[in-house]
């Protein structure tokens, strides 16, 4: 029996600025989740709430009671390789920063998600951040991370208010784009469907 949890996640898939980000979260099997309350998919939370989940695994992290990594694909990787690689190479990165051997594991990922091959207990569940606490965790930790990115960098770029909508394709982010063109944060291959121009501000 595997003595370990590990859940997996990935959030900014979609956004026309900024990096993907991947969330790996391991506790113990027998781990009390009663230690966290109101962990559901990131999607369905507040920002407020996400934050306060946060610094609560962050606490259970400083007493050894759950570890978690988040790695980043940046919008020039995710340009360069596509943005199917730029996620697996952020799960790779952020599963080996856990530093569990492959075979003590039991690996819970969401969608369409899959773990190297050596991690042999391993699970692809749809939906799986709605039904597993685990993941939704690692869900939790990757939005909450890739947000408080999206708005240090928004400070250098201030005209795309990236503060606001993280990256993703609002109405307010088109505005910004039809009127300053792309920074080096934006993923040109995403935005090259908005026919604009590609100038670099």
């Amino acid at each position: 029996m595997a003595r370990c949890i590990i859940g997996i996640d990935e959030v900014g898939r979609g956004p026309l600025a900024g990096p993907v980000a991947v969330g790996a979260v391991m506790v113990s099997a027998d781990f009390d989740w009663s230690l966290l309350e109101n962990v559901r998919d990131s999607k369905k939370l507040s920002e407020k709430m996400r934050e306060k989940i946060y610094e609560s695994a962050r606490e259970l992290e400083n007493r050894s009671l759950l570890r978690f990594a988040v790695s980043t694909s940046s919008a020039t990787y995710i340009d360069k390789y596509g943005i199917v690689h730029a996620i697996k190479r952020a799960l790779d990165e952020a599963l080996a920063r856990l530093e569990v051997a492959p075979n003590e594991c039991r690996i819970l990922l969401d969608g369409s998600l899959k773990a190297p091959v050596e991690y042999i207990h391993q699970e692809t569940i749809i939906r799986g951040d709605e039904s597993e606490p685990i993941i939704s965790l690692a869900s939790i930790m990757a939005k909450v991370t890739r947000d408080r990115l999206m708005k240090r960098i928004s400070s250098k770029y201030p005209t795309f208010n990236f503060e606001k909508h993280k990256g993703y394709g609002t109405a307010l982010h088109l505005s910004a784009i039809a009127r300053y063109g792309l920074s080096e944060m934006h993923r040109a291959t995403f935005c090259s469907r908005l026919h604009i121009g590609t100038g670099l501000i």
